[in-house]
C-alpha cells in the first residue's frame, strides 16, 4: 500500500505533462512526455507499485484509456467541467497536473464512462451517421436560405428534389447565385449518398448486438434510434437505477431544498415540505435526450400510449410534462428490457412514472 502512486496526465496534442504523488500526497516526480504510444508505455512501466492514473476527457481520452488500462492498477477519466479547483489560483500545465493528482487522491473526481473496445466500431459508425445527418440538414438550410434571399418562396421539400431542380435554378437570374445553388445541390446529393451508406453500415453493425431486436420492439424506438442507444450506453449495467439513466439522458428533475429539519420537543424531525423543482438536469448526453424525446412523440401515435398522454393532460398536467412522463417511461422500459433480456410487454407502459 505504501507503494501506491497517484498519477495525473495533463494531455495536449504534442506532449503530456505528468505529476506523480505518493500515498501521503507529496509530489515525488514530474515529467513531460510525447503524446505517442511508446513514450507513454515506457513511462508507466517505469513506475513501481500500484499506479492510479487520471486525465481529463478530451479528443485523446479513448485512445489513451485503451493504451494505459493494461499498465496501471486503476484508471479514471474525469469530467473537466467538474474540476473547478483547477480554475482557482495560478494556472500552468504543471500546476494543473498536480491539482488533478490531488483531486484523484482525495476521491473528488467525476468519472466519465469509457466502454470496452468491442463497442468502438458501432460508436464510430453512429458518430459518422450523426455527422452526415447534421451536414445534410445544414446543406438543406443553405439551399432554402439562398432562395429566400431573393424572396423566392420555397415551402416544403420540393426545392430539394432532382425532378424539379431545373425549374428552381431558372428562378435565379443572377449568374453567381445560380452557380452557388448548383454547387450546393451537388454537395447535397453527395452527402445524401454518403448518409445512406453510413446508415446501412450502422444498422448492419448494430444488428449484431443481442439487445437490438429486443429494444426494437419498444414503441417509438426504430432501428436508427436503437443503434444510437446501443452506441451511447454500451452496457446497461453502468446504471444501477433508472434515475441514474434519466439524469444521463437529460430527463432527471433537479430539486432544491433548505432547512429540511426542525427540533420538536427535543427531537430532530424532517419538515413536511416538498423540494422546489428547478427544471431538468443540464449535464447530459445530448444524443440520448434527442432519441427519447423523439421516441416519445413517435410512440404517442399508438393508441394505448396516446391514451396515457391524454389522461395526464386531462388531470391538468402540462402537455410538455406529459410528454416527459412518456419519455421517462420509455427510458425505464428500455433499461429493464436490456438488463433482463426480455421482450417488450405493452402492459408495462400503463404505469406512469411519477
Amino acid at each position: 500500500m505504501n507503494d501506491l502512486k497517484y498519477v495525473a496526465f495533463d494531455v495536449h496534442k504534442s506532449n503530456i505533462v505528468v505529476a506523480v504523488l505518493n500515498l501521503e500526497g507529496k509530489l515525488i516526480s514530474e515529467a513531460i512526455i510525447e503524446t505517442q504510444a511508446s513514450p507513454i508505455r515506457d513511462f508507466l512501466r517505469g513506475l513501481s507499485g500500484s499506479v492510479h492514473l487520471t486525465f481529463e476527457e478530451g479528443s485523446h481520452s479513448q485512445w489513451l484509456f485503451d493504451l494505459a488500462r493494461p499498465l496501471v492498477s486503476h484508471i479514471l477519466v474525469c469530467d473537466p467541467r467538474q474540476n473547478h479547483f483547477l480554475k482557482s489560483g495560478n494556472k500552468s500545465d504543471k500546476i494543473d497536473a498536480s491539482k488533478l493528482a490531488l483531486l484523484l487522491r482525495a476521491g473528488l473526481l467525476k468519472e466519465v464512462y469509457h466502454g470496452q473496445a468491442i463497442n468502438q466500431t458501432l460508436k464510430q459508425l453512429v458518430h459518422n451517421y450523426d455527422s452526415l445527418t447534421s451536414d445534410t440538414t445544414r446543406l438543406m438550410n443553405r439551399v432554402k436560405a439562398l432562395f429566400r434571399s431573393r424572396a423566392i418562396a420555397c415551402l416544403g421539400r420540393d426545392v430539394y428534389y432532382k425532378r424539379n431542380r431545373t425549374q428552381w435554378l431558372d428562378k435565379l437570374t443572377d449568374r453567381g447565385l445560380r452557380l452557388r445553388a448548383e454547387s450546393l445541390y451537388q454537395q447535397l446529393d453527395l452527402v445524401r449518398c454518403l448518409r445512406r451508406d453510413a446508415k446501412k453500415a450502422m444498422l448492419r453493425e448494430a444488428s449484431k448486438e443481442k439487445a437490438f431486436k429486443l429494444l426494437s420492439t419498444i414503441p417509438g424506438l426504430g432501428p436508427v434510434r436503437v443503434s444510437q442507444l446501443l452506441a451511447s450506453i454500451g452496457s446497461p449495467f453502468r446504471f444501477q437505477t433508472t434515475r441514474q439513466l434519466w439524469s444521463y439522458c437529460g430527463l432527471g428533475v433537479v430539486t432544491r431544498s433548505s432547512a429540511d429539519y426542525e427540533l420538536t420537543n427535543g427531537e430532530v424531525r424532517r419538515r413536511q415540505k416538498a423540494g422546489q423543482t428547478r427544471g431538468l438536469n443540464r449535464n447530459y448526453n445530448h444524443r440520448l435526450k434527442m432519441v427519447f424525446k423523439s421516441a416519445a412523440i413517435e410512440a404517442m401515435k399508438e393508441e394505448s400510449i396516446r391514451k396515457i398522454y391524454e389522461s395526464q393532460v386531462k388531470k391538468g398536467i402540462r402537455p410538455e410534462m406529459a410528454r416527459l412522463s412518456i419519455a421517462r417511461k420509455l427510458v425505464a422500459v428500455s433499461l429493464a428490457i436490456w438488463k433482463k433480456e426480455e421482450e417488450f410487454d405493452p402492459k408495462k407502459m400503463t404505469k406512469l412514472v411519477a
